[in-house]
């Protein structure tokens, strides 16, 4: 197909040789699968913040470095600098986890190359060769979903100890290869020490695998992998090879009516965004 305006520097450059097609529409890209040479690679071209559907709350973008106070004081007050400092340490979000995650051993897509707002890396495939689909396309048996479910708990676990939390983890952020699952869609991801919502959120993550893959295995639907994870991570008892159990004795202190609140909008954020991607097409 004839290369989209977004990638067409990607091919002036040599760094794409031919699109192939499209692959996807997401809620804040469109990705492409490309030809590089002899290898068969994807190309992620992130929407424009006015076209996106996933909002850059602040919850996410707390304690995102800038380089110098006039990048702050634009993004402050939203000028139009400002709203392209964001979008820019927006996108390089998902850059920087994914190389730091791929250093860490954690199954995320392997990076190549950034340049004007597209991400080129690693198509996941499946064992036909054909690009992977996401956990939401596939119906598992119970043994199967027990299984991947445990793996990916492992790459929470794994992540975690690299300092970083998905923050949006679910069935529709994790591909399944032909030797397991892949994570992706990183551009929201945090910083576990960094970031005052991090325990939240990777609970969320936590919740969000243990519900879908409940549909198939009713048994996981009471655990708190999550609980457990923060538990030892927070007390820096938390190793790759930590064994779970997903067990963990819940806190009665006090409630904070606040992170109530945000859990109740989170909810309904997530709800939003599960119809939304329901609706989008995968080509």
């Amino acid at each position: 197909m004839k290369a989209p305006p977004r990638l067409q520097s990607l091919v002036d450059e040599g760094l794409i040789d031919t699109v192939v097609r499209q692959l996807m529409s997401g809620k804040e890209a469109m990705v492409y699968v490309v030809r590089c040479g002899e290898e068969t690679r994807c190309a992620k071209v992130y929407k424009e913040a006015d076209k996106r559907s996933f909002r850059q709350a602040v919850d996410y973008t707390e304690n995102r470095r800038v380089r110098n106070s006039r990048e702050t004081r634009a993004m402050a007050k939203g000028t139009r600098f400002g709203r392209q400092v964001t979008e820019a340490i927006w996108q390089s979000a998902e850059v920087d986890a994914l190389y730091r995650l791929a250093a860490a051993g954690v199954r995320v897509p392997v990076p190549y190359n950034f340049l004007e707002g597209v991400l080129l890396m690693e198509l996941v495939t499946d064992a036909n060769g054909d690009a992977a689909p996401r956990l939401n396309d596939v119906a598992f048996t119970r043994e199967e979903a027990v299984q991947h479910h445990a793996s990916l708990l492992k790459e929470v676990v794994r992540m975690l100890c690299a300092g970083v939390v998905h923050g949006d983890l679910s069935e529709f952020n994790v591909l399944l290869a032909a030797d397991g699952p892949v994570v992706i869609d990183l551009p929201q991801a945090v910083d576990a020490a960094g970031n005052n919502h991090a325990k939240r959120m990777l609970l969320r993550d936590v919740e969000n695998l243990r519900n879908f893959f409940g549909q198939f295995a009713p048994e996981l639907l009471g655990t708190h992998y999550g609980d457990e994870i923060w538990h030892l991570y927070e007390r820096g008892l938390l190793r790759v090879e930590s064994v779970l159990t997903g067990t963990h004795a819940r806190d009665t202190g006090p409630v904070d009516l606040g992170n109530v609140l945000r859990e109740v909008d989170d909810a309904r954020e997530e709800e939003a965004a599960r119809r939304l991607r329901m609706q989008l097409p995968r080509l």
